[in-house]
């Protein structure tokens, strides 16, 4: 089962990821698409943080997500710094198009929202149908060790009068199917009044290297290319945070 962000979990999302923030991925996505010709599809588009930048480089894209609080944010967001966008409510199995795509892209981890390993698989292969000839799949990861800190944590945000929190918890760590769980709590605060409360528990899997890339082969994938840290060069396996696949 996929995450499918919430009206307070998407207001978060937007106030911590908004459109221009960056984490090194969005100049590194782009630099990898820059001689791609062609339509361009972000599953799991979220808010747009993504999706935005990639117009604005002038490529014809489309996004989908589960969720229609982030489609709500992600189209209001390309209304606000003037780019067109393909939206849709779609899911990471289901999706479909008539066009064929010259490049996937699921930056931020979002292949990971995939906890089941036959949906991964039914996903990459989904991708790959969906590419038109030499087209890209690219797509990040988290190494295993930022799955192992099961310190909680508790965050918050100032949105005019409105303050935002979030606590997190882990809950369960299945090291057989590699997949963490954790209890999210959203509160929406306002004149030290707790207005609103959602509570969701949040999964995710981790992979490691050579598996994603067997996983990749496996659903036809070749030419398949990893890096570390959105770095161009040699990967540092003993302290990379971030790993990006880029398969053709």
């Amino acid at each position: 089962m996929t995450k499918t962000y919430g009206k307070l979990a998407s207001r978060v999302y937007e106030l911590d990821k908004p459109v221009g923030r960056s984490f090194g991925d969005v100049e590194f996505y782009l630099e990898r698409l820059k001689s791609v010709a062609g339509p361009v599809l972000e599953p799991a588009t979220g808010n747009g943080r993504m999706l935005v930048p990639l117009a604005q480089a002038g490529h014809s894209v489309s996004g989908f997500d589960l969720s229609p609080e982030m489609l709500a944010l992600c189209k209001a967001n390309c209304a606000q710094h003037g780019v067109e966008a393909d939206l849709s409510e779609q899911g990471f199995t289901t999706f479909h198009y008539a066009q064929k795509f010259a490049a996937i892209v699921l930056p931020a981890g979002s292949f990971q929202l995939l906890t089941n390993v036959v949906d991964a698989m039914s996903f990459l292969r989904r991708s790959k149908e969906a590419l038109a000839p030499n087209g890209k799949l690219l797509l990040d990861i988290s190494v295993t060790g930022g799955f192992m800190d099961h310190a909680p944590s508790a965050r918050h945000w100032q949105d005019g009068e409105d303050l935002l929190t979030l606590q997190e918890m882990r809950t369960a760590t299945d090291y057989v199917k590699q997949v963490v769980t954790s209890q999210l709590r959203y509160e929406l605060w306002r004149d030290t009044q707790l207005v609103i409360t959602e509570m969701e528990l949040f999964s995710l899997r981790w992979w490691g290297m050579f598996e994603l890339e067997l996983a990749l082969r496996e659903a036809g994938f070749t030419q398949i290319k990893i890096f570390g840290d959105y770095q161009s060069g040699a990967i540092d396996t003993a302290s990379a945070d971030t790993l990006i696949f880029e398969a053709q």
